[in-house]
């Protein structure tokens, strides 16, 4: 932590812009990549939106990642952890998947993916967080849940492989794992939506397209009932662990929009967010239960 910066005390909700979307006349898409010569990099228009964001450590009962779709967790970790990409494989990967377990209950976990975001002070707002030209990832301003029902149902296979089969009828998840690391987040925390406030339909599926495979994720639709939070100056010990999918489709969370946002409040000079999002299949004992 930069010493010239005393840590705000939790002060309440803040205002805010989050940028939702205007779904287009066809299926949405983003390039992660350079799109191919004449192609836009996406294909609809944010719809940006000023919201209000609670900071979620004055709720009188701790979020749930069953209930609300997210939760934190202090979760110490050894900084050396982050040095190389190896190091983040070899050391980290251990550590979020016992952290997965321990915060869902699940006995099983492989951590697939992670991305390092640099925040660039006077980049301007958050956009999809596209990596530039030989710079790292920004922040994601865009309100999106990293799965959608076919990605989450696919994922599965993709992660467990031949194995998937013999474990389909078991209820599984896919979970974030996000945290600083560097020092506590005053510039572009994390949003979330409490997924109890977000209803099917403002949910629109999105290709992301990759050199070599598309992806899809969710974007979504404003709602004024949508209940946005954020932790105040996470810092890196805290863990904030977002549900992205569940194979069981009733009784509990199962997708959680998030999105960056510029804190309107930040100190002027703050140190520059750098954050680590790890995703994590978890497997649980139960069965999955049948659609009521």
């Amino acid at each position: 932590m930069n010493p010239t910066f005393a840590l705000p005390a939790p002060a309440g909700s803040v205002q805010a812009t989050l940028a939702y979307m205007h779904p287009p006349a066809g299926n949405p898409f983003n390039y992660a990549c350079e799109p191919p010569p004449g192609q836009p990099w996406q294909n609809y228009q944010a719809d940006r939106r000023m919201v209000r964001i609670g900071d979620a450590r004055l709720l009188a009962s701790a979020p749930s990642l069953d209930a609300d779709g997210f939760l934190l967790r202090e979760a110490a970790v050894d900084k050396r952890s982050f040095l190389s990409e190896g190091d983040i494989v070899r050391l980290y990967y251990p550590e979020v998947a016992e952290l997965a377990c321990a915060v869902t209950g699940a006995t099983r976990a492989r951590v697939f993916d992670h991305l390092v975001r640099h925040c660039r002070p006077g980049a301007g707002a958050p956009g999809f967080g596209r990596a530039a030209r030989g710079e790292p990832a920004g922040p994601n301003g865009c309100v999106h849940n990293d799965y959608t029902e076919q990605s989450g149902d696919k994922r599965l296979g993709l992660v467990f492989g031949e194995l998937a089969a013999q474990l389909r009828g078991r209820r599984y998840s896919i979970v974030n794992v996000w945290r600083s690391i560097r020092a506590p987040v005053l510039d572009t925390p994390l949003a979330v939506c409490d997924a109890r406030s977000v209803a099917a339909q403002d949910l629109v599926e999105a290709e992301v397209r990759y050199p070599r495979r598309t992806g899809e994720i969710y974007l979504a639709r404003h709602a004024a009932r949508h209940r946005w939070f954020y932790f105040s100056a996470m810092h890196p010990d805290e863990a904030l662990v977002l549900k992205q999918y569940d194979s069981q489709r009733s009784g509990v969370a199962r997708f959680t929009p998030h999105a960056a946002f510029d804190h309107p409040d930040a100190p002027p000079g703050v140190p520059p967010r750098v954050s680590i999002e790890a995703r994590c299949l978890v497997i649980y004992d139960e069965p999955c239960r049948e659609t009521p």
